[in-house]
């Protein structure tokens, strides 16, 4: 199981919120290092998605658990 050095809490946040703070968590961490995010907008998972393509960032997973989303990205 991968480990996280970094946590974005973004339940109850509707798009474009999710992405903005996760843009923003991610310029904190270094290169290799991994953001966990917890969300509850389903748009957010497309979103996370498309975020990573446009900044080559890396999704490692994408999960749901009783209504709430949680991603691991990977700081490219």
């Amino acid at each position: 199981m991968n480990t996280h050095q970094a946590e974005l809490d973004a339940r109850g946040m509707n798009c474009p919120l999710p992405i903005l703070k996760a843009k923003k968590s991610l310029s904190a961490l270094s290169a290799g290092e991994v953001l966990q995010i917890r969300a509850t907008d389903p748009g957010s998972v497309k979103d996370l998605e498309a975020f990573c393509l446009q900044t080559g960032n890396e999704l490692l997973s994408s999960s749901e658990v009783d209504g709430e989303f949680i991603f691991l990205l990977k700081k490219h």
